[in-house]
């Protein structure tokens, strides 16, 4: 997974993600779970043509983005034990 950010000023940080935007969706619900993040979106210009971007703004978008890929992992790693329990 790439990420390039694209601006950062003050309380906004915008970046270029190299990923589907089911992970990005994930990733915006889980960032709006957070007081601190005033804002949580992404946009595609067109599904053929450039990468997803996303915006953030928040207290400190990087604590913030970085908090809710912590809470995303440890959800995906629960979800896989889980799996791993019924699957055998």
């Amino acid at each position: 997974m790439e990420i390039k950010i694209v601006e950062e000023k003050g309380n906004r940080l915008e970046f270029e993600i190299d990923e589907n935007t089911g992970f990005l969706n994930a990733l915006k619900k889980e960032l709006l779970n957070d007081d601190n993040v005033k804002v949580a979106t992404y946009f595609v210009k067109h599904p053929l043509v450039g990468k997803p971007k996303m915006i953030v703004e928040a207290d400190d978008p990087r604590k913030a983005l970085n908090a809710a890929a912590n809470r995303l992992k440890k959800l995906n790693d629960k979800f896989a034990e889980e799996v791993k329990k019924e699957i055998k």
